[in-house]
C-alpha cells in the first residue's frame, strides 16, 4: 500500500471528524460518492487532485493539510502533476509551495479557494496560461503572475507543456 494514500485518508477522516461532519455530509458537500470517500479514507483509493480540492473546500483547509504537509507528496490528475515542496504555518497564515508539471495542452481548472487566498506562479519551463477564469495571463518561462484565487481559476499548458512553481498564501503572513 502507498504510504501517502494511507496518510491522506487518515488526514481526511481526522479533519472531517474535527469539523463534525458525517461521511455522507462531506461526500454531498464535495459532490463525490460516499463509497469513493470511504475508500479514500480507508487508504484503498488513490486521491486525485480534483478529489482533494473538492474535499478541501468544504473542510475549510488548504490542500497541504490533506497531504499531511508531507514534502515530496505527489498528486496527479489528467496531465497535471503536483509535488508539495514545502508548507510553512504561522498563527495567521499558511504558505504552500508546489512544483507543477503540465503535459502539452493539459488544462486544470481549480475551484475557488477561501476568501483572500492568493496564488503566485512562476513559470520555469514551457508556457502556460494561468489565473482567474476569463482573466488569466499568458506566461513563458521566467514570467510570473499573481491573483486572488477566491474564484475558479485555470492552468492551461502550451503546446510543449509547462513547469512552474506555485505558492499559495492563505491568511496574512506574520
Amino acid at each position: 500500500m502507498n504510504p501517502l494514500v494511507s496518510r491522506v485518508g487518515e488526514r481526511v477522516r481526522a479533519v472531517r471528524r474535527t469539523r463534525g461532519l458525517s461521511l455522507t455530509a462531506l461526500a454531498e458537500a464535495a459532490a463525490i460518492g460516499k463509497g469513493s470517500l470511504s475508500e479514500l479514507e480507508n487508504g484503498v483509493r488513490n486521491p486525485t487532485l480534483a478529489t482533494l480540492y473538492a474535499l478541501a473546500a468544504p473542510l475549510g483547509v488548504p490542500l497541504a493539510t490533506l497531504l499531511d504537509d508531507a514534502a515530496g507528496a505527489v498528486v496527479t490528475d489528467d496531465g497535471v502533476s503536483v509535488v508539495l515542496l514545502e508548507t510553512r504555518r504561522s498563527a495567521s497564515s499558511v504558505r504552500e509551495v508546489y512544483a507543477l508539471d503540465l503535459d502539452p495542452g493539459a488544462v486544470r481548472t481549480s475551484p475557488a479557494h477561501g476568501s483572500g487566498v492568493v496564488e503566485h506562479l512562476l513559470v520555469t519551463s514551457g508556457s502556460l496560461e494561468a489565473g482567474r477564469v476569463g482573466a488569466g495571463a499568458a506566461l513563458a518561462a521566467g514570467e510570473h503572475h499573481t491573483w486572488t484565487s477566491d474564484v475558479e481559476h485555470v492552468y492551461r499548458a502550451g503546446p510543449r507543456g509547462a513547469g512552474a512553481v506555485l505558492t499559495i498564501l492563505t491568511g496574512s503572513p506574520s
